[in-house]
């Protein structure tokens, strides 16, 4: 390839379009199917990442594909083990939650937020002559660029942010008369920010899964008898203690987990939030667009959007000191948007990715209730407010959310110009649900990582009706403006509503089954609820019944079920949490308390990231049309959106 130097320039206004025009001079031959033309694409359009190959990555993958499609054939080419994990230590956003600025991108400094130009590829596309000569001009008003090249090679150059260029291309082959063609080169940057609870962050799926060891982790129960012992499979490289004898600490513990492009919201590239705003980026070639994820696992609207919250765990440092604070989202992106503005003053929030509401009806505490069977775990639980019921649910529905509501919008209102319509809002699935909508039966399968568990049928069936006939409906209400949702004017206050994802999922709960499962799963879950040696002396060396080694597991295959079940979120994640008040943290690692949250605090009953890419499926249509973005792009076929896998939706 051949490149103009790259030349930095002040920032200008934003122009909101971004439109190939053609301008021929006479001598130009009418455009038809095999006329030339200049064509141009922004690079690496994707701004997050850091690495145009990661960007690449996707380009290659979703050609004619859905979002979950494209998921699909991904997980396939790493046989399991994610193609985040690699791309996570490759972010303009460190581990910690900051926006690095300024961001390394592609050997050149940017100003993540605020960027001052774009890297673009120019061509000469069509009829071109074989050997002709193209002399290139752009001028973006302060005097043209000019070099000469082989009309074959592709331009490289950076554009001003905010600025039109006008590309000129005279084209010389032989004796003939040149030709001479002009286009408008000018890139639109959208800037979109992520807000929301566990299913926004990507909860369940972390960026470098877990790896397990083939041998067995003690963990106590909450009897304290000498049989209160149970073995599960251990982290990886972990050489201390194993046995609930031999206390080790946490910091040495933390060192083999589960890694998080952000530890203390668990926020995850495989969120439909991060894969949609990479999808605008894959399929606009003329956009950038500059992802901002502030979503936090565990958020509610008075705590993680509008105030501060609990923070999940904290990733290994030197400091050994864990900040179990999480700022406001909402505070976040308004800092983050002033800082923008000061330094470009026409800089705006483009779009707004939202999904809350579960932890304000206690939705976490509906699961436990769910799906922890044995009586001393349920009243200790009951007693620490671990659990809800529907009835408390059902009020915090009635009574709270709908306020809480009100307090959101007046909170975003300012943040995108007044205009609800640019907060898109995207609703829960069912994650009870198979065969077209059949509520999963219950029992241990999928759940029997902790003896303590067992999805109760009865409670089961009562929280499966209650999210698809109350929970569901009102949140589109408030999200709406309608059945009588407190909006002082609906025009202004209803958000773009998303929640065509909610028909495929009635086929993907977490109790949905295929025989296209991965051979593990099939071999070593077993649908009785006996997945694993209760035997406290050969459990400690081989802790699944199946006798093959829990290293086997693949966190990324693609399966039948979008929800990753209890034995999910232990085998991809394994998750301490750090976050808890000091009456709750537990003595040590074996300690009965890690025992049933590192079961459950990875994402059990959370999409996986098959479940995210069919949600940002649904969304990406809604997002392109309040962008002002073609919903399907030329380049895609609409009858090709189709999933990779058969049975899949």
């Amino acid at each position: 390839m051949m490149s103009i130097s790259p030349r930095r320039f002040l920032a200008g206004a934003l122009l909101l379009y971004g439109l190939l025009t053609v301008l021929p001079f006479p001598r130009v031959l009418a455009q038809d199917a095999g006329a030339m033309q200049i064509n141009w694409e922004v690079r690496n359009r994707f701004r997050l990442f850091r690495e145009e190959r990661d960007f690449l990555l996707h380009v290659e993958n979703a050609r004619n594909r859905s979002i979950l499609a494209a998921e699909q054939s991904l997980e396939l080419q790493s046989e399991g083990r994610g193609w985040a994990r690699n791309m996570v230590n490759r972010l303009c956003i460190d581990l910690q939650g900051r926006v690095n600025q300024p961001c390394t991108r592609d050997n050149v400094k940017e100003n993540y937020l605020t960027p001052v130009d774009h890297p673009i590829t120019v061509r000469l596309t069509g009829a071109v002559p074989v050997g002709a000569t193209c002399a290139w001009s752009f001028d973006d008003g302060d005097g043209p660029q000019s070099s000469t090249f082989d009309c074959a090679e592709p331009v490289n150059l950076r554009v001003r942010y905010g600025k039109q260029t006008v590309a000129t291309v005279d084209v010389s082959s032989g004796s003939d008369p040149s030709q001479r063609l002009q286009t408008e080169i000018q890139v639109r940057d959208i800037f979109i920010a992520g807000l929301g609870d566990s299913i926004a962050s990507g909860e369940g799926n972390p960026d470098r899964a877990l790896a397990l060891s083939d041998e067995g982790f003690c963990f106590r129960s909450y009897l304290g008898t000498g049989g209160g012992q149970y073995y599960r499979p251990s982290r990886a490289g972990f050489k201390g203690g194993r046995a609930c004898e031999a206390p080790d600490t946490l910091a040495n513990w933390q060192r083999y987990g589960a890694l998080w492009f952000n530890s203390p919201c668990h926020r995850s590239l495989y969120s439909y939030q991060a894969r949609t705003a990479l999808a605008l980026a894959v399929r606009y070639t003329h956009i950038a667009v500059t992802y901002l994820p502030l979503a936090c696992t565990g958020a509610s609207i008075s705590d993680g959007l509008l105030g501060s919250q609990r923070a999940r765990e904290c990733p290994p440092g030197k400091s050994g000191v864990c900040n179990t604070s999480v700022n406001a989202q909402v505070a976040e992106l308004r800092e983050a948007l002033a800082a923008a503005k000061k330094r470009q003053p026409d800089r705006n929030l483009d779009l707004v990715l939202l999904s809350i509401g579960a932890n304000d009806v206690y939705f976490s505490g509906l699961v436990a209730d769910v799906i922890v069977d044995t009586a001393t775990e349920r009243a200790l639980f009951r007693r620490s407010g671990v659990m809800a019921s529907v009835d408390e649910s059902r009020d915090a529905l009635r009574r709270e959310l709908p306020q809480n509501f009100v307090k959101l919008r007046e909170a975003l209102k300012p943040l995108v110009g007044g205009d609800l319509s640019h907060v898109v809002y995207v609703s829960y699935a069912n994650p009870a649900l198979a065969d077209g909508g059949v509520p999963c039966r219950g029992g241990r399968a999928g759940f029997d990582i902790h003896p303590a568990f067992k999805a109760d049928p009865q409670r089961l069936a009562r929280v499966s009706t209650f999210v698809d006939t109350e929970f569901l409906p009102q949140l589109k209400g408030l999200a709406t403006c309608t059945n009588g949702a407190l909006c002082r004017d609906p025009e202004a206050d209803r958000m773009t509503f998303v929640d065509t994802h909610q028909a495929a999922f009635a086929d993907h709960g977490f109790c949905a089954h295929a025989g296209s499962d991965p051979e593990f799963d099939r071999a070593c879950f077993a649908e009785n609820g006996q997945s694993f040696n209760p035997d406290i002396v050969s459990g400690a060396s081989q802790p699944m019944l199946c006798g093959r080694g829990a290293s086997e597991y693949r966190a990324y295959l693609p399966r039948a079920r979008w929800i990753r079940d209890a034995n999910d979120s232990y085998f991809a994640a394994m998750t301490y949490p750090q976050g808890l008040p000091a009456a709750s943290q537990p003595n040590d690692i074996h300690d009965a308390t890690w025992g049933v949250l590192s079961a459950v605090y990875g994402g059990a009953v959370h999409p996986s990231a098959e479940g995210h890419a069919a949600m940002a499926d649904a969304t990406l249509p809604a997002a392109s049309a309040v962008l002002g973005l073609d919903a399907v792009p030329p380049s895609v076929t609409p009858g090709l959106l189709a999933p990779l896998l058969p049975g899949a939706q």
